[in-house]
């Protein structure tokens, strides 16, 4: 049994057997410290550690343990050593009568006991207070209290925690990282009833543990919106990059009932970027999470939903109303719909890598891991701008930065400021005509195996990281059928459904596409998942605005 009183405070804990003592205790500790601290009493070791698990899940501290020497099953200064591991900071007190003090004694070498009272301690203002006051003043000075966050324990090369932190760095949910192998990662584990086997454990800010989480549970417990409010809206925009945010900002700064679905993070592969120098109004450039954050506390400023982790996985026209499907069987319905689901980075299907991804191999920036590049070699493969904003960004920690790149250098696909900045980066090299020809790592990455594509020369070089950005697939599998895509899966819109003068044969209305509409009248596309758009920030979020406008003229002649 364990009672406590208000849980927003600093704990004292009180462990004895004896109900009577029990009670005296917790009596004498509320008159002094009941308004500062929270006292919380336990009539046996095993109910003090689970009530102690619970506070460390939850972030609560713990200043002070008091523990009386004689308990059946576990004794006092047992209690204090399993106590040790869990709240290590805590000023440790033994009660014992006259005749165990040797064990008390002998229990300051073994817990490292801060103080041992003798039973009876009437008058407390003379035998407890004092003795209490300065252990708590001695707490304080150490300044164990914790700041309440996420917590995520979990293993270096465990590609489920990589995700993880992922997740929750690019949604701008703060948190703090724990190795499942270091100390405090092994009490967090402790607390959570888990052996380290299933990782990552996340715990949440009230202190509720999560094994293994998937994206919308994760979501939904670390304050991010995953369900809808309204069943119908105005505007239904899928996907959360730069052409996204721009139609949702726009759709609902103009009076557009607005939600925009997103199935991960929003900010697309921009938002993943350490550095944009090149968009307009940023002189000294921005970040891609900063640029992120300002434009989804506008999009919210103005009303519109924001719904992260979030699958779509069907797009249904139901006369005037479009019907987007999820992929737990739910759904939501709006007048119109825009497209802006952007690309993914390509895998690479070389030896190795499918099972080393989240090991050492990534897509995309995996800024989370920079930090843990430091003073180590880095591989990149990839010759356009993303690649070279992640070359610049890991050269400030890491010994060498190696850009990998088939092609004979990078003027085809890199802006030229880019270049010269990788030019003056001397910790930064370029290997032209080169490719990945396989991944080597027993658990995670160790080696990678270079092809030299003129000569087809191999050659096999250390490296623990590999960060790969080539190529852009459209997310637009699960509109096959439904609505008009190139070869390449990038969708048809305006002019390009009109090639021979006429629309579409499945087209209904009497009018032309409008520019950014697809093969479905009130569908739009928006940013890189249109055919032959021009893959950049600015013209992303310019045609997400653009495509609110051509929204506006397709409700008023519906």
């Amino acid at each position: 049994m364990a009672e406590a009183t208000d849980a927003a405070r600093t704990v004292i804990m009180t462990v004895d057997d004896d109900p009577g003592v029990s009670r005296a205790v917790a009596r004498d500790l509320r008159r002094r410290y009941g308004r500062s601290y929270r006292i919380v009493r336990a009539e046996s070791g095993e109910a003090a550690l689970d009530a102690l698990r619970e506070l460390k899940l939850r972030g609560d501290p713990v200043a002070v343990l008091l523990a009386d020497y004689r308990m059946p099953r576990m004794n006092g200064i047992e209690f204090l050593e399993q106590a040790l591991d869990i709240h290590p900071g805590a000023r440790r007190v033994l009660l014992t009568a006259y005749a165990d003090t040797g064990a008390a004694i002998d229990a300051i070498n073994v817990v490292d006991l801060d103080h041992y009272l003798l039973k009876p301690w009437d008058p407390p203002e003379e035998k407890l207070y004092p003795v209490v006051d300065d252990l708590l003043a001695a707490w304080r000075a150490g300044d164990h209290r914790p700041v309440p966050s996420t917590k995520v324990v979990g293993h270096r090369w465990s590609a489920r925690s990589s995700d993880v932190r992922e997740f929750l760095a690019r949604n701008q949910v703060p948190y703090r990282w724990y190795s499942s192998d270091e100390p405090e990662g092994r009490r967090l584990l402790a607390a959570a009833d888990e052996d380290g086997t299933r990782l990552p454990v996340v715990i949440t800010p009230d202190g509720t543990p999560l094994v293994e989480p998937e994206p919308v549970d994760l979501a939904s417990r670390v304050g991010l919106a995953t369900t809808p409010e309204a069943d119908f809206y105005d505007l239904v925009v899928i996907g959360g990059g730069p052409a996204g945010l721009g139609a949702a900002v726009y759709g609902a700064s103009e009076g557009l009932r607005t939600v925009l679905v997103e199935r991960s993070a929003t900010g697309g592969q921009a938002g993943q970027s350490s550095r944009i120098e090149n968009y307009l109004g940023f002189p000294d450039g921005v970040s891609g999470a900063q640029l992120t954050d300002r434009a989804r506390r506008q999009a919210t400023r103005f009303g519109a939903e924001i719904l992260t982790a979030r699958e779509v996985t069907g797009l249904e026209v139901c006369g005037s109303a479009r019907v987007v499907r999820f992929s737990d069987g739910s759904s939501v319905a709006a007048h119109s719909v825009i497209l802006a689901t952007g690309v993914s980075y390509r895998q690479l299907s070389v030896p190795g890598c499918a099972d080393l991804t989240g090991r050492g191999v990534y897509y995309g920036s995996a800024l989370t891991e920079a930090s843990a590049c430091r003073g180590e070699d880095v591989h990149i493969v990839g010759g356009a701008n993303s690649a070279g904003q992640a070359a610049m960004h890991l050269a400030r920690g890491a010994k060498s930065v190696t850009l990998l790149v088939r092609g004979p250098d990078l003027s085809a696909s890199m802006s030229y400021y880019l270049i010269r900045q990788i030019e003056k980066a001397p910790n930064i090299s370029v290997r032209p005509l080169t490719e990945v020809a396989a991944a080597h790592g027993d658990g995670h990455l160790e080696h990678l195996t270079l092809r030299d594509t003129r000569t087809g020369r191999t050659e096999r070089v250390d490296g623990q990281w590999l960060f790969v950005f080539i190529g852009a697939a459209p997310l637009t599998g699960w509109l096959d059928g439904t609505v008009r895509r190139d070869e390449r899966g990038f969708l048809l819109a305006g002019p390009d459904l009109t090639a021979d003068g006429r629309p579409p044969a499945e087209w209904e209305l009497d009018r032309p596409p409008y520019h950014l509409e697809t093969s479905v009248p009130g569908v739009f596309v928006a940013g890189d998942a249109r055919a032959e758009s021009a893959k950049r920030v600015a013209s992303a979020v310019g045609e997400g605005a653009m495509a609110v406008m051509l929204v506006h003229r397709y409700l008023e002649q519906s």
